[in-house]
């Protein structure tokens, strides 16, 4: 019998060397020629290359790269120059923003003005690249569901780094750009705010993440499942219904109690991505210009039960004279 060949088998998934759809006729082409890997082919499609860069995508990259070295650079800086501790605390190393004194004027580089630099260039990037995404897409002849998925990270991004900070007057309320003192940032932020699970736009978010979650894993589940049967080709099955998507609609229709069809489920995996940091930058643009303290909001709304008081009156830190 022949082997049943899917993506848990040694047999890796590789076609012909294909150079894709004709594109349109412009200064751009698709550059290098396209060659297999073997590491890649080992969890999909081998193929690499040719690359389509064009004028957005090289202005999105020359930008990143901008924002790349002056958060790099300041990074290495702040530890002497010194190689071996910028490799062994890269983790702990950030750019901060400037101290809320400066409200949302331009300070010194060393004072923050380096942090609003690279910034603009990183935000630049991901605009840039968004419209990239969105002109491939109309160019050809495709949907433009990607672009705007992407545009809902984006917006995630531009709340907690210029939005927010615009409506709170300091670009010191904006998060640092590093891995352990953003996570760091996240934390107090979240304290200052009175907890910030208690905010329902958060409790959204978190709903919808893990939605998507379960929503992708099962999907990626049925149609491996499947694919013994050509439930692979997805878009062949939606148009022209086999055995494939009769058998993956009868599972999910007996095992999650409703029906989901080649491209319905596909529907909602992307509404509930798309709302995970949608609902999150909502959340995050109310803590401090509409609620204060979302544990207090939680307890006046009856969300969070109301402790007897064991140890008197305790003053919120934030609120106190200094305490920001």
């Amino acid at each position: 019998m022949p082997e049943y060949q899917n993506i848990f088998t040694r047999v890796q998934i590789r076609g012909p060397l294909h150079h894709g759809v004709p594109l349109p006729t412009g200064p751009w082409q698709r550059e290098g020629k396209p060659i297999f890997s073997y590491l890649l082919g080992q969890i999909g499609n081998a193929q690499v290359g040719p690359v389509y860069l064009g004028s957005l995508g090289l202005a999105s990259l020359i930008a990143g790269f901008i924002a790349f070295e002056i958060i790099g650079l300041n990074m290495w800086a702040s530890v002497g120059w010194n190689p071996i501790l910028f490799v062994r605390d890269l983790p702990w190393l950030a750019l901060e923003p400037p101290s809320p004194a400066y409200g949302l004027h331009i300070p010194p580089l060393n004072q923050g003005g380096w942090w609003l630099m690279a910034g603009f260039f990183l935000t630049s990037s991901l605009i840039l690249w968004f419209l990239r995404v969105h002109r491939r897409a109309t160019q050809l002849g495709l949907g433009t569901h990607t672009a705007w998925a992407f545009a809902s990270a984006i917006w995630l991004y531009l709340c907690l780094g210029f939005i927010r900070p615009i409506l709170m007057g300091a670009w010191g309320e904006a998060p640092p750009f590093g891995i352990f003192p953003h996570l760091d940032w996240t934390v107090a932020f979240s304290l200052r705010a009175g907890n910030l699970y208690y905010d329902p736009f958060h409790m959204l978010s978190i709903v919808f993440l893990y939605g998507s979650v379960l929503l992708f894993a099962m999907h990626a589940a049925t149609i491996l499942a499947v694919s013994r049967f050509g439930g692979d080709k997805e878009v062949e099955q939606t148009v022209d219904r086999g055995t494939a998507a009769e058998r993956a609609a009868l599972f999910w229709r007996w095992t999650m109690g409703f029906n989901a069809t080649m491209e319905s489920i596909h529907r909602w995996a992307w509404w509930f991505a798309v709302l995970t940091p949608l609902t999150g930058g909502i959340g995050i643009l109310l803590t401090g210009t509409v609620v204060d303290d979302w544990f207090l909001w939680g307890v006046k709304h009856g969300i969070v039960p109301h402790y007897a008081a064991m140890y008197g009156h305790i003053a919120n830190p934030a609120k106190t004279q200094g305490g920001q």
